[in-house]
Parts: C-alpha cells; sequence; structure tokens
C-alpha cells in the first residue's frame, strides 16, 4: 500500500483484531471504515490467490464506508458492527451491483431485487457489505462427487491451514475469515454447512435454530433445514453479527419465535464461568467409526478441559438414532421446490427459471459445469415438486421425530444434560433435521497442522445456554491461531 500508515496497521495490527477491537480504534480516531475496507482489499487482493475465498468485491463498498464515517462524526453509531467490513456467502440476495449465483455459471449475470432480509438487517447495522464469498456450488447439493469449496463460477475454495478439506458448503465464507479477509462473514446451513468449514479453518460458526433468522432471499436448499449463521474467529465477534441478523420477518413466519430475541443483551453470556455446573452428553456413536485416532486424542483432551471448567461428562449417550437413519429424501424433494419457486420470483431478466433450466444450461455448457456430473441435482429434478409424495411426507415426519423428539429432546431430557459435545462436525445431520442450535469453537491442530474444533448441540432456542458455554470453553483454551 502507498499510505504507509495504514500499510504498517495492515502487517502489524490488523490481523486477527476482534469487532469491539475495531470499534475502539475507529471510536478513537485511529483508523476509518473507509482505511478499514481498503486494508482488507489490498489482504483480499494478496492473499486471496491462496484460498480462493471471494467471488467478488462490493463496488460501493468504499463509499458505503465512508459514509457511516460520516454518520460516525455527526449523527453517532447505529450497532456495535458500524463500519465494520463483513463477507456474505454467494447464495443471499444482494440489491446492489454484485451478483447472486450460489456459485453457479448458469447464473452468472443474476442481479436480485431485493436484499436478503439478513442483509438488510446488517446493513441498517451499519456493517460494510464487503463481497461476495465462493461456496459449494447450489449448497453442495448438485452432484455427490463435488468436492467441498468447489464451485464453477469460483473454482476450488482452499484451506488456508495446508492440504485439507475445506468444508462445506460455506467454504470461501470460512477461509475467507480465517486468512483475515473480513472481520466475519455469513454462511448458511442445510446440514453442517456452517459448523463444518468453521471447524475446518478453526473458527466460531453459530448455526441458530430454525425460526431465530430469516431466510428471505436466501437461494434456498430446504425450507425446513436451511438457516444463515455468522462466522468469526471469537465466539464474542459471531454473536455480535448473530444479534444483527436475529429479528421477524412476516415474509417468513417460522421467525415469529425470534421476536423475544429483539433488542436482546446477548453480552450476558460472555461469562468465564460458563461451564460451571453444566452436564454435556457425549453420543460417541455419531463419531467413534469415522473419526481419526489424533482426532479422538484431542477431543478426550477437549473433555480434560471442559471437566477443569466444571463441566460434567456425560459419555457413550445413545441419542436412539443415527445419521444414516435420515437420509436424502427430504431434502431431494425439498429442493426442487424451493428452487423452482426462488427463481420463478427472480429478476425477470433471469433466463435461469427452473431447476429443468439448471440441468439444461449445465448440459449445454458440459466441459466447464459438468466435471463432477449433477446426479444430485437430476435426482432432485425427478420429484414432483409438490411436496405431496407419501415418501416425502414420511421421511419429513420422521426425521423430525428421530432427531427432534426421540434424539435430542429426551435424550438431553433423560440424562438432565444441557447440550450435546461433538467433535468437528460430527453428527450435524441429527441437529440440522431437528432445526436445532450448534455452535463450533477452535480447540487445537493436528500434528499437521489440521485445525480441530468442538461443538455444542441444544434444544430448540438454546443459543443463550450454548453461547454461554462456548464463551468459557474460548477463555480457557485459546485454541485458535491465524494461518
Amino acid at each position: 500500500m502507498h499510505h504507509k500508515k495504514l500499510e504498517e496497521y495492515r502487517l502489524n495490527q490488523l490481523d486477527e483484531k476482534t469487532i469491539a477491537e475495531l470499534q475502539l480504534e475507529l471510536a478513537d480516531g485511529k483508523i476509518t471504515s473507509e482505511e478499514l475496507v481498503l486494508m482488507y482489499k489490498e489482504n483480499i487482493s494478496l492473499r486471496d490467490k491462496n484460498t480462493n475465498a471471494v467471488l467478488e468485491i462490493n463496488p460501493d463498498a468504499l463509499q458505503i464506508a465512508q459514509a457511516l464515517d460520516f454518520e460516525r462524526q455527526h449523527i453517532g453509531v447505529r450497532s456495535p458492527l458500524h463500519g465494520i467490513p463483513v463477507l456474505i456467502k454467494d447464495s443471499m440476495n444482494t440489491k446492489d451491483k454484485m451478483h447472486t449465483s450460489a456459485g453457479s455459471l448458469a447464473l452468472k449475470d443474476h442481479y436480485a431485487l431485493e436484499d436478503a432480509k439478513i442483509v438488510a438487517k446488517l446493513r441498517e447495522a451499519g456493517a460494510v457489505i464487503l463481497g461476495k464469498t465462493n461456496m459449494t456450488e447450489w449448497a453442495n447439493f448438485m452432484s455427490d462427487k463435488l468436492p467441498n469449496g468447489y464451485s464453477s463460477r469460483g473454482g476450488q475454495v482452499k484451506n488456508p491451514y495446508g492440504p485439507f478439506d475445506v468444508g462445506g458448503s460455506s467454504s470461501g465464507s470460512a477461509a475467507a475469515v480465517a486468512t483475515n479477509l473480513a472481520a466475519a462473514a455469513l454462511g448458511t446451513e442445510t446440514s453442517g454447512s456452517i459448523i463444518d468449514p468453521a471447524a475446518h479453518n478453526s473458527l466460531v460458526g453459530l448455526k441458530p435454530t430454525v425460526g431465530m433468522v430469516s431466510r428471505n432471499g436466501v437461494i434456498p436448499l430446504s425450507h425446513t433445514q436451511d438457516i444463515p449463521g455468522p462466522m468469526a474467529r471469537t465466539v464474542e465477534d459471531a454473536v455480535t453479527v448473530f444479534a444483527a441478523m436475529t429479528g421477524f420477518d412476516p415474509e417468513d413466519p417460522i421467525t415469529v419465535y425470534a421476536q423475544q430475541f429483539e433488542d436482546y443483551d446477548w453480552t450476558q453470556h460472555f461469562k468465564k464461568d460458563g461451564l460451571k455446573g453444566i452436564k454435556l452428553g457425549v453420543p460417541r456413536a455419531l463419531f467413534e467409526g469415522g473419526i481419526s485416532q489424533e482426532q479422538l486424542e484431542q477431543f478426550e483432551k477437549a473433555m480434560d478441559k471442559l471437566r477443569e471448567c466444571g463441566a460434567e461428562i456425560i459419555d457413550n449417550v445413545d441419542l436412539g438414532a443415527d445419521q444414516d437413519d435420515l437420509g436424502f429424501a427430504v431434502l431431494l424433494h425439498e429442493f426442487k421446490a424451493d428452487l423452482n419457486a426462488y427463481l420463478a420470483k427472480s429478476n425477470p431478466q433471469n433466463p435461469i427459471r427452473s431447476m429443468d433450466d439448471v440441468i439444461a444450461f449445465n448440459n449445454e455448457h458440459e466441459e466447464t459445469m459438468l466435471k463432477f456430473g449433477q446426479n444430485l441435482m437430476e435426482q432432485a429434478n425427478s420429484m414432483s415438486g409438490k411436496l405431496n409424495e407419501r415418501e416425502y411426507v414420511e421421511a419429513l415426519e420422521r426425521n423430525r421425530f428421530l432427531s427432534a423428539e426421540q434424539g435430542i429432546t429426551s435424550t438431553l431430557n433423560e440424562i438432565r444434560a444441557d447440550a450435546l459435545l461433538l467433535p468437528q462436525d460430527f453428527g450435524c445431520n441429527i441437529g440440522a433435521a431437528a432445526g436445532f442450535p450448534s455452535i463450533t469453537v477452535p480447540f487445537s491442530f493436528s500434528a499437521e497442522n489440521e485445525p480441530f474444533g468442538i461443538t455444542f448441540t441444544g434444544h430448540a432456542f438454546s443459543e443463550p445456554a450454548l453461547i454461554e458455554y462456548a464463551y468459557a470453553f474460548e477463555q480457557a483454551t485459546k485454541g485458535r491461531r491465524k494461518p
């Protein structure tokens, strides 16, 4: 950078700065939002060749930041996010000069007509939408051979820590925050797509209860499981973004549940002793068949640390359900119905109006679009899209019963535990099918430098409690380190 002060700050101070620390610097006049945008853009231009995490930059970001600097000086600060640059996943609508494509070249020219509700709420809070992140194409439901982090529009997102899985499908959001390309980012989860990439990139990922955050304006996969959430380097940063996202949206009726959390003081849950007297259940059957010996040893050390923090571990809990019991029927049926509805209502200038159109486009551009096939999309497209098939209705009821009533809810009640404890993203399908919240926290690294985190999953709308556990564990372990 030509500006020596900014270059010195970028090189020696910006990395790993929390949102609260940045706000103090902004309040003291040490930096401006405009300068933050310039420095993060510099980081993107220099570092993103190693991760391929950012699809495009918001052309208006710099001037939005300038306007927010003026507001700070002459009107006041909107929220703890005022002037803070954040990135958002490419499946989230923005009414600006950026595209919304779900990572697909089929939608490379698509401009949304309105902001997604969560994007509008971030703007209202004073956040600077810095750009859009790469992702696993169509939320990882195009082909069962598609690697995590790959899209036809953006190519392959890489894990900044080494030749490891970057996680899907909010891969770009995770890799970008891990490498300090923004203060925080938004991802979405249908079944592990926040928890998985956050754990693989030494981040905090918060997957909210379905009903806490609006899905309106987000390219969908499953209306019963989709939920946006924040990814950040600390629990406090993730919660700061989460607080700005939460609230009722009349166009997403399930968010009536979020009314109780509007204007809620989330900072009361930043307790260093938040694990004292807490009981955590460990359903080993969900991970013992797939976890490596090294990760298992790390998990045992994490449990020892939790005990030191005052938590009681109830080991080898039986959930009464396994991830394999759930299957893909719900997602297959809902994907067609939900995507068709989104595309039909999209910008009239968008030529792609249905899943049929997406598949036809992919077939017409086979060399660029079908490197990994599209068998999942074709399978979804073979459904009626009416959601009246017996297979779908039965699968939906079964999944919700197995994961929620018989699984998480009854198990936690029976053993009188406060939450489930799992390594990495293991078992995320269960919480996702139930629509229940999870939060993952960095803990350690393998001998080869692969990040390892632990995940807390709780009852519906138990975010306040999960945040306390995650914050206490984070403060006791300080497990994150930058790439």
